[in-house]
């Protein structure tokens, strides 16, 4: 098994070294346009091999995609990274060239590969993935509801004094401050809705700091976050190489789901060895549903940024 990480920056970095440790393939390559970066890292991840037990290699390269041959998967983590009062929406400029090429690039030398999307705007950059490439819709896949219902799981553990491991929650729709929505009605801690256990301005306030929480993290480190991000990237690639069939919160094409036609967006789906394989629908009320609709046309306003570049 064979997987790029495009970007080594911090959430690329990061992602390949969870990939790495938990030996998810035989060969990870570490890719980057800046000369240097890559094979520095990638060597100092080599370095730790030795002390954490891991058997991956692990090769940097400086933009020679004749490298990432015959990857299974692909990570793209290139573009940008937001500031402190930047939005994701106003990195669509720079970064939509970014990501067209990385793709182009890729499917070169890796014509079947399953490409995951972390570069933001997330939603938007999943959208151009899959209309420039032309790939199989299956085979595009957006992180960002991985990431922020890894996000709404904290939250709840905080208010609820517990494990995160012990909740399941699930956060739909885009990827971003104004577009997320916490579904907190389906959150169950053990099987046990935790609207059992929270007041409504508990619920309250866990949706809003959820909402924001990329923001949050942004405004006190500079960036954006890099962690979690790597982490839910590496847990995506792990569900697809193992083809474990785990329910994550995706970015995908949508074709009458949800109510929606032509779009990217997160819901839920079971990612295994084809890519996302099926999409669940858990029957949004009313107002849960209102909410996906209104953050489907926030999203298409981003897309149609795409036409004017």
């Amino acid at each position: 098994m064979k997987v790029t990480v495009v970007g080594a920056g911090a959430v690329g970095a990061t992602c390949a070294d969870n990939i790495a440790r938990k030996e998810l393939a035989t060969e990870l390559v570490l890719l980057d346009i800046k000369e240097g970066i890559a094979e520095g890292k990638a060597q100092d991840m080599m370095q730790g091999a030795a002390l954490l037990g891991f058997d991956t290699k692990i090769v940097g390269s400086t933009n020679d995609y004749a490298k990432t041959a015959g990857s299974d998967v692909v990570v793209i983590t290139s573009g940008l990274p937001r500031k402190p009062g930047m939005t994701r929406e106003e990195l669509i400029g720079v970064n939509a060239g970014i990501v067209k090429g990385v793709a182009e690039n890729i499917l070169k030398h890796s014509p079947d590969a399953i490409i995951i999307i972390i570069s933001n705007p997330m939603d938007t950059m999943t959208y151009l993935a899959l209309t420039a490439t032309g790939l199989p819709k299956n085979r595009i896949i957006g992180m960002g509801g991985a990431l922020d219902s890894a996000r709404f799981r904290y939250q709840l553990s905080q208010h609820l004094g517990c494990s995160p491991a012990d909740l399941n929650a699930v956060v739909v729709g885009g990827h971003g401050d104004t577009t997320m929505i916490p579904l907190i009605r389906l959150a169950t801690w053990n099987s046990v809705p935790v609207t059992k256990f929270l007041t409504e301005d508990q619920q309250k306030k866990i949706v809003a700091d959820t909402m924001v929480g990329g923001a949050t993290l942004t405004k006190l480190i500079g960036t954006s976050a890099w962690y979690a991000p790597g982490a839910a990237g590496a847990a995506m690639v792990e569900s697809i190489v193992r083809d474990e069939k785990k329910l994550f919160t995706c970015c995908v094409k949508l074709e009458g789901e949800y109510g929606q036609k032509d779009i990217c967006l997160g819901v839920p789906v079971i990612l295994g060895r084809s890519g996302w394989e099926k999409i669940l629908d858990f029957g949004l009320n009313e107002a849960e549903q209102a909410e996906f609709n209104k953050s489907a046309a926030a999203v298409r306003n981003m897309n149609d940024v795409l036409k004017t570049l």
